[in-house]
């Protein structure tokens, strides 16, 4: 079976996690294709630890004789509540360029001036989904390319390997894949996440990142008489959401710039409810950024009176950069594990976080590597079979580089 057969048949299992659940994993269909991922693993020879909160390990053994670093191999089974994960119907099209009709019926089409990056896959194979679900490469692009690699090191004995420790996780899309992560049980001393998008990304940066829940408390009275009595919640929560500058959002931003992103709002007179996101890749303005908000609060307060804006603020994840840095021969093994596949290094900033991050601050160094998809997290998510094919091959050299290293 190929990576891209190995993809397909992932896809197919339903694995949306559920960011309203309280269980661990969030949705049971994560569990399902975890225990077939267990089946697989222990076919390939590997020794597998699997817990109740369905994060599953797998261990293939050392066969060079030398003491070589534990090397850790992680990507998330979970894929993103963002769009329907259910019945995703994938095909293989060979790409000629131009638009692409994923739905004839629905009329839904891949516009080429919409996603202008297609411009770079043609003549290469595209999995592409019907239209109606996301694909779900984000994150089980990551887990057939692993699981492809076990299975070379299973047909091919002889390979020389370190040990390396396999983990595949729940819940990643809705920011919990750590929180249950036994680094110990683990065992490696250092990890990559296979979690990126397009080939060549290399990533060792993320966001500082935050959630914050902004409630507006107002007092309703009968309109016909609420001259100088009624306070509106919702229009003192559109005041402060209008004190933030309207271009330090996610669609003015890119590069290192952050932004403070208004996810959700819900509400009526008497209360009203603002979500946010914060992100940031420097430590001292993200901190700024939570300064900003809750003065925004304390100035409305001081219009309308004390209490009628609260502000929560709950830190998500920091930028792992802090921690890789003391281990840097990690990106530059990467680096050259992507050159001896004629891949050129994209060392850019993950705008947004991995499992990775919180890892990395658990104790495990754990930078990124590209997977080959695009477009996550919609209905135009689509990966290139060659791209795929280029992340097994570098994942098998740097087996090999770390194979050498004593």
């Amino acid at each position: 079976m190929s990576v891209v057969d190995k993809l397909i048949k992932y896809v197919k299992y339903e694995t949306t996690s559920d960011e309203n659940s309280v269980t661990v994993p969030s949705t049971e269909g994560q569990r399902v294709l975890v225990e077939e991922l267990k089946r697989e693993l222990q076919a390939l020879g590997l020794e597998t630890a699997l817990d109740e909160n369905g994060y599953l390990f797998g261990y293939l053994r050392n066969n060079t004789g030398k003491n070589l670093k534990k090397l850790g191999l992680l990507a998330h089974v979970d894929t993103s509540p963002d769009m329907s994960g259910k019945n995703v119907n994938p095909r293989i099209l060979p790409y000629e360029g131009g638009d692409i009709v994923l739905n004839e019926e629905l009329q839904i089409v891949m516009k080429e001036s919409d996603f202008p990056q297609l411009k770079d896959y043609v003549g290469e194979n595209l999995l592409v989904t019907d239209g109606t679900t996301l694909l779900g490469a984000d994150d089980k692009a990551g887990v057939a390319e692993i699981m492809e690699v076990l299975e070379y090191l299973f047909q091919n004995p002889e390979v020389p390997h370190g040990d390396l420790h396999v983990a595949f996780t729940p819940d990643e899309e809705i920011g919990r894949g750590p929180h249950h992560f036994d680094v110990e049980a683990f065992g490696a001393e250092i990890a990559y996440t296979m979690d990126g998008g397009p080939v060549g990304e290399l990533e060792y940066e993320n966001f500082n990142a935050a959630s914050a829940k902004v409630t507006v408390k107002g007092r309703n009275v009968h309109p016909g008489t609420a001259k100088d009595k009624m306070k509106n919640s919702i229009f003192v929560a559109m005041e402060y959401a209008d004190s933030f500058d309207r271009k330090d959002t996610p669609e003015h931003t890119e590069g290192y710039e952050g932004f403070f992103h208004l996810n959700d709002i819900e509400g009526d007179v008497e209360e009203t409810s603002l979500y946010y996101i914060i992100r940031d890749f420097f430590e001292d303005t993200f901190e700024g950024r939570k300064v900003q908000m809750m003065e925004a609060a304390s100035a409305l307060n001081e219009k309308y009176g004390e209490g009628t804006v609260t502000v929560e603020i709950k830190d998500q994840y920091k930028n792992m950069r802090t921690m890789v840095e003391p281990h840097m021969y990690l990106i530059e093994h990467a680096k050259k594990a992507m050159e001896m596949a004629g891949v050129k290094p994209i060392i850019k900033p993950i705008r947004g976080g991995t499992d990775g991050a919180q890892l990395s601050y658990m104790g495990l160094p754990c930078p990124n590597l590209f997977t080959g998809g695009e477009n996550y997290h919609g209905r135009f998510e689509f990966i290139s079979v060659e791209s795929m094919e280029k992340a097994v091959t570098v994942l098998k050299n740097l087996v090999s580089i770390y194979a050498e290293e004593v």
